[in-house]
């Protein structure tokens, strides 16, 4: 379903969101296009189906391998009773209005949106009067959350185990359901489909199918082929009317290019990868965080391609049931613990409050901090001791800053900038830099919109995965030789940015780090100025560490010899004893363990 904003303010308040996001655009749907795009056919390395066929009153199923349950709604209200407010948000009005062509009109009435008893949402089209093109009526509900996402690096699944309406090719004409999201930068007026909409789900007329499709670019046209966007075509879904089956897709930001996954009953049918459109063009439709809507139209332009509808014959009553949603997130490897959550959290103003400051550290995108509607603002974290600070996520509801810096302090009184971004579109962004600091600060100069700023969740990660910042071991003055390679000449095959440089591995400070780029192999040397014999390295790396690497010595900086090698490094602080001579020593890694590059906080060479 097409979704773009249509930029009407709401009345605020708890749960509430700020614009309403009904459909504009008229388009035709995905299955239209002659051009299927590539569809995947086999499993994804890594992947664990969540379930095959669903059961009618099965639990929130269990996160596959690697994920955690990030969100979930089992629809256990009573029966006959609306929906949850502080989860769900009904988009209620006539449906000639979202640009689709549909006719029903969306209520907030139990009548068409209800709990079953039985832990279903239901959402139900109801007809009346004796025009089958008129007198309808049927719902639509989307999360009140915007924040369901992928970290770079990391995967988001979005899963339901969904009953389509029990309705058939004979009597289903114009029925059209549809389990889909939206970009959450639609709430704050940034257009469809820039924004971004993934279809998960759609069927219509009964004819046991499902359709996935990835909307973006502009319209009409575009590099996603706009109004029809990047779809699957239609593929067969046997007994999807009379049973439950599950509906999933997944974001996957930890490959290259990024990859967006259809699932049906746990099986891959449908994959989109990032270098089919520009770089420009997915960033802004997929690289953010989503809101999911359910909604259960009559008639339009999709039914209408198959043979249109509603007719005659069409039946009133038929139902969207959904036993569950879920959203699950696999975190990128190599961060570590978050050691921001359920740490002490102030701020320099707050909205309301059910928008405090602890809301951005507790664990949970459901809840949000939210400030004045003024500039500056600023939420700060008291890690409760110095760390060194090596990666910030920030998680941003639709309201984000379009200015801000991150800060680090000792004391809490004196900042120290460490990050800054004057062109922030917020979504979920993941920042690397180096600082050592017991506080962190988000200080914001800027809002994308006019209402304040506000973030589902800052995490703030730390080298060695959230042990305290070390205190710098004393140079060894017997036994292992002199310190050769402090304050000499460094060089490396990369760096990830201009922050991260090969000197600050021999500058004596763990404060300071040398990252290559994100690609194997990567090398770090240093010049001793002569030729030394060596007899010990010390190797202080980042949570960044390779598995596999060698040392070696060369007395030009051309020919290289191995005097050590492994493929099985732990990372940490490896003190290596080693013989060999050599003007020049390098490390040379050839295997990461993380996603991320090498990093090393010191390279240490020891010798006579």
């Amino acid at each position: 379903m097409s979704g773009t904003h249509e930029g009407v303010p709401e009345i605020r308040g708890p749960g509430l969101w700020r614009t309403s996001t009904r459909r504009r655009v008229t388009r035709l749907r995905a299955a239209l296009s002659a051009a299927v795009v590539v569809a995947g056919t086999a499993a994804v390395a890594g992947f664990v189906a969540i379930s095959g066929g669903a059961t009618a009153n099965a639990a929130v199923a269990a996160p596959p391998a690697g994920f955690t349950l990030t969100w979930s709604d089992d629809f256990n209200g009573a029966a006959n009773t609306g929906l949850d407010t502080g989860l769900w948000r009904y988009d209620a009005g006539p449906g000639s209005s979202f640009g689709t062509g549909e006719i029903e009109t969306t209520t907030t009435s139990t009548q068409n949106v209800f709990y079953d008893g039985n832990g279903h949402m239901v959402l139900r089209a109801l007809h009346s009067g004796t025009d089958p093109n008129s007198g309808w009526t049927s719902g639509r509900v989307e999360t009140q959350a915007d924040g369901f996402g992928a970290q770079p690096g990391g995967v988001v699944m979005m899963q339901a185990s969904i009953q389509q309406p029990n309705v058939n090719t004979s009597n289903g004409a114009g029925y059209w359901p549809a389990f889909w999201m939206l970009g959450a930068p639609l709430r704050i007026g940034v257009p469809w489909p820039g924004s971004g909409e993934v279809d998960i789900l759609e069927d219509i007329n009964g004819r046991s199918s499902v359709f996935g499709t990835l909307h973006c670019g502009v319209n009409p046209g575009g590099p996603c082929n706009e109004g029809t966007g990047l779809g699957s075509g239609e593929r067969a879904c046997g007994g999807c009317q009379t049973g439950y089956h599950t509906y999933a897709v997944q974001i996957d930001r930890s490959v290259s290019p990024e990859q967006i996954r259809w699932y049906l009953d746990g099986a891959l049918y449908f994959t989109i990868n990032s270098n089919q459109v520009d770089a420009t063009t997915w960033a802004n439709a997929v690289d953010h965080t989503f809101f999911i809507i359910f909604d259960l139209a009559i008639g339009g332009a999709f039914p209408a391609a198959f043979g249109g509808g509603p007719n005659a014959a069409t039946v009133s009553g038929g139902q969207l049931n959904v036993d569950y949603v879920a959203v699950y997130n696999k975190p990128p490897a190599g961060l570590g613990t978050n050691i921001a959550q359920g740490k002490p959290t102030t701020a320099s103003s707050t909205e309301q409050a059910q928008f405090p400051a602890s809301n951005a550290t507790d664990g949970s995108v459901q809840t949000r901090w939210s400030s004045a509607f003024s500039d500056p603002q600023w939420l700060q974290v008291d890690l409760g001791q110095s760390y060194n600070i090596n990666h910030v996520t920030l998680t941003w509801e639709a309201a984000c800053a379009s200015a801000y810096q991150l800060q680090t302090s000792a004391n809490g009184t004196t900042w120290n900038t460490v990050y800054t971004n004057n062109a922030s579109k917020g979504g979920i962004q993941d920042i690397g830099f180096t600082s050592t600091g017991r506080y962190l600060r988000v200080y914001m100069t800027a809002r994308a919109s006019q209402w304040g700023d506000s973030l589902y969740e800052v995490a703030v990660y730390a080298a060695g995965g959230g042990s305290p910042s070390p205190t710098p071991s004393p140079t060894p003055t017997s036994g292992g030789g002199t310190l050769l390679s402090q304050g000499h000449p460094a060089t490396s095959s990369s760096n990830e940015n201009t922050s991260f440089t090969a000197p600050n591995a021999v500058d004596g400070n763990t404060g300071t780090r040398w990252s290559s780029a994100f690609s194997d192999p990567q090398w770090l040397q240093v010049d001793l100025g002569a030729t030394h014999s060596i007899s010990r390295v010390v190797l202080n790396w980042e949570t960044a560490y390779a598995t596999a690497f060698q040392l070696q010595t060369s007395t030009n900086g051309t020919t290289w010899t191995t005097i050590y090698s492994t493929t099985t490094g732990t990372g940490g602080v490896q003190t290596l004893n080693v013989t060999g001579s050599g003007r020049y020593v390098r490390m040379n890694g050839t295997a990461r363990a993380t996603q991320w590059g090498y990093s090393l906080w010191e390279f240490q060479v020891f010798g006579a």
